[in-house]
């Protein structure tokens, strides 16, 4: 059990820390996608287990100077045969809501996609980057690259 909320604490993150580069391919030789980096701590704030698999968890993100600057949530299926995790990613940030999948497991760093998001976020693509920053899992590094 512990080791999946571990596994949740780094991926919130499902679903971001470091650095992460993402490639965009360009429609045309002319055309320039620019893309944008979000980057907070996630910090552990509630998990709930529906069962001995399934579990959501809800954190609030913060800045460098511990100014809160959203919300993200996590709901994920734990396989116990594989110690793998799959992962559905939500956060709530200035602008909308960001969207993302990922796969977790022993590795201490997460990546995901972002598959979309609402307001300033709406058609997003990208990455995401989970690192785990604490021995109890309740602390995680997140970068979200995106283009829209």
């Amino acid at each position: 059990m512990k080791n999946r909320f571990i596994v949740a604490a780094i991926a919130t993150t499902a679903a971001l820390g470091g650095t992460c580069a993402f490639l965009v391919p360009a429609a045309s030789a002319s055309t320039s996608v620019a893309s944008h980096i979000v980057s907070f701590t996630s910090v552990q704030e509630a998990v709930h287990n529906y069962s001995q698999t399934v579990t959501s968890q809800q954190d609030k993100d913060v800045n460098k100077a511990g100014k809160i600057v959203g919300f993200d949530l996590l709901y994920l299926v734990f396989n116990p045969k594989s110690q793998t995790a799959k992962l559905n990613f939500t956060a709530v940030l200035n602008g909308g809501f960001v969207y993302g999948v990922a796969s977790a497991s022993s590795n201490p760093v997460i990546h995901g996609t972002v598959t979309g998001g609402t307001g300033a976020f709406k058609g997003a693509a990208g990455t995401i980057v989970a690192k785990n920053l604490n021995n109890a899992g309740t602390k995680t590094a997140v970068t979200i690259t995106y283009h829209t």
